[in-house]
């Protein structure tokens, strides 16, 4: 007689290969989320930089003419979305507007989709000092809203 032939998997090697897969899946969470992230960080980055940059634009059109302002004005937009919607170029009236921005980026780490763009970071105004940020008659610099610290120990807040 002859033995039959052996078929399939016992049941511990079905409970060693489960385990084994669980403990990949444990050391891997940590690292995905690492990455998640630094990704976001990265856009954090990217965004503040664009954004700073058209505000810096914005006071040099200023400074140079392009933007009507009052003397008593300091030649940043009075609100974020100027950036993208334009405003009137003084020099060529009627040759359009000027813009600074396609599009304002969101603020990654805010997570409230109901919210525009602009109301998705926090603003400072030229009047406010750099340690207590407020709003204020004009946008002289953003900052995330997050309570979150980087992965370099600083908050978002104060990037």
């Amino acid at each position: 007689m002859k033995p039959l032939a052996r078929r399939g998997f016992t049941l511990v090697e079905l409970v060693v290969t489960v385990a084994i897969v669980g403990i990949l899946a444990l050391a891997a969470t940590p690292l995905l989320e690492t990455t998640v992230r630094r990704q976001q960080e990265s856009e954090l980055r990217a965004a503040l930089r664009e954004i700073r940059g058209a505000i810096d634009a914005y006071r040099r059109a200023a400074d140079d003419g392009k933007i009507a302002r009052k003397i008593d004005e300091s030649g940043y937009p009075a609100r974020l979305e100027d950036l993208y919607q334009g405003v009137e170029n003084r020099q060529d009236p009627g040759k359009g507007k000027l813009y600074f921005l396609r599009r304002l980026p969101r603020d990654p780490f805010n997570r409230d989709a109901g919210l525009s763009p602009a109301q998705t970071w926090g603003k400072r105004s030229y009047a406010s000092p750099p340690e207590a940020p407020r709003e204020g008659a004009d946008v002289f610099d953003v900052y995330s809203l997050s309570e979150a610290r980087g992965a370099n120990g600083v908050p978002y807040r104060e990037w």
